[in-house]
């Protein structure tokens, strides 16, 4: 079975001091949920602080984003070798917001997975469709696209060595979820993708996580689907007890014998 991961997106939240703080509190409170990969992906300025804060911790540190190139002449841009220094060992590319308000494209978030993979950073890809495209039925076109353009060029061994998250962008920060039925179709197509792009063991193998408003009471429902396989919060990922909540519902889930889901 796919070890689940919860992984916790703070955004343009959180001081060095506050991010120390709530990492602090979640060590001591994530620290009997084995059965989970926990990951938090706090602001660049904070990352060396609380990778130290993480030492001999369970959970596992990420960046939000990367730059392809290494050095040069990239006012504002932080590089995979920059990143993998100060303590990271994830990164979330082509996250919607990152799309949507900063022009990444395709041909841009496969660079970015390339350049992490060069240095042993592991990729949490997002895909995912807008509200727009939803209604016009184009959901699974776009993220056919997204898929084939965000892989381009990788080996079945890339595959691998990173993660996926669907996130329909139409349910991020709005309040809004899709249905445990809709993620589980997406997350289903997105398999049915990769199996064919690099064959079946590699599509079974790979870990495919929701993003799209996930709180605690909506994970158990999401994760007893069969093609999910965690998520990537957001809001929820800010406060302690709501990502330990959700941590807890996740590992609740698939633990849980199948014959009793649902009762």
């Amino acid at each position: 079975m796919r070890k689940p991961i919860i992984a916790g997106n703070w955004k343009l939240h959180k001081t060095v001091k506050e991010s120390i703080d709530l990492v602090t509190l979640l060590k001591r409170q994530v620290s009997e949920f084995g059965q989970a990969e926990i990951i938090i992906c706090p602001v660049y300025t904070a990352l060396a602080s609380v990778a130290e804060v993480l030492l001999g911790s369970e959970i596992q540190l990420g960046a939000q984003d990367l730059y392809w190139e290494e050095k040069g002449a990239f006012t504002g841009q932080v590089s995979a070798p920059l990143v993998k220094e100060a303590g990271a060992s994830f990164v979330i590319i082509g996250h919607s917001e990152r799309r949507q308000f900063f022009h990444d494209t395709d041909e841009t978030v496969n660079k970015k997975i390339k350049a992490a993979l060069k240095w042993d950073l592991t990729p949490i890809v997002c895909v995912g469709e807008l509200l727009a495209e939803r209604e016009a039925n184009k959901t699974m076109q776009v993220v056919e696209k997204q898929v084939k353009g965000a892989f381009e060029g990788l080996s079945r061994e890339d595959l691998q060595k990173l993660t996926v998250a669907y996130e329909p962008v139409w349910a991020i920060g709005t309040g809004k979820v899709a249905t445990p039925e809709q993620a589980q179709e997406m997350h289903a197509f997105i398999r049915k993708q990769i199996y064919k792009l690099f064959g079946s063991d590699t599509a079974e193998g790979l870990r495919i996580l929701y993003g799209g408003s996930v709180k605690p009471d909506n994970i158990v429902g999401l994760m007893q689907k069969p093609d999910i396989d965690g998520a990537l919060v957001g809001g929820a990922s800010l406060e302690a007890q709501a990502f330990t909540d959700i941590i807890r519902g996740a590992v609740l889930a698939r633990t849980v014998p199948s014959s009793a889901k649902g009762r």
